[in-house]
């Protein structure tokens, strides 16, 4: 997603402060220059793709299912478990969409790196290729000299 997107005319973001989309480094955006929205989609990122979160879920899912086929006398969501399969796929239909609202956001910032790699790479091989010309203008010289010198000795 393109930062500009989120700016009204002003250059401002949703939360009415000023960002510059003319930042030396593109790839990088200062936080205050996100959206709510945004931020929202990292932190639940952050949480989501942890091995913390994977953990306690895993606990609370076995915690679930062996309460239900232990349980004497009030099984809430008997086998084969519809209740949990619900709960899960409502936790996935709204973080799947925020997980991919972030990793666009990271991959248009990926983007904008490698273009700014690849302009400094273009740069140096100019400034590589300047160089060379330089070294065998100076080469040419120094044989011509040595060459001279060769010939008046003689």
């Amino acid at each position: 997603m393109n930062n500009n997107t989120n700016k009204n005319k002003n250059g401002k973001n949703g939360n009415g402060k000023k960002c510059n989309s003319n930042l030396v480094n593109l790839a990088y955006t200062p936080r205050q220059c996100l959206t709510s929205g945004q931020k929202a989609a990292d932190v639940v990122t952050k949480i989501v793709g942890s091995w913390k979160f994977i953990v306690i879920q895993s606990i609370l899912l076995v915690f679930w299912i062996a309460l239900n086929l232990i349980a004497w006398v009030n099984h809430w969501d008997p086998y084969p478990f519809i209740l949990l399969n619900l709960a899960l796929s409502f936790q996935a239909a709204f973080t799947a969409p925020v997980i991919l609202m972030s990793q666009n956001r990271t991959a248009e910032r990926d983007r904008k790196k490698a273009e700014i790699d690849l302009a400094t790479d273009r740069k140096a091989e100019r400034g590589v290729q300047e160089l060379k010309i330089q070294l065998e203008k100076l080469d040419k010289e120094k044989i011509s000299k040595i060459l001279n010198i060769l010939n008046n000795t003689k």
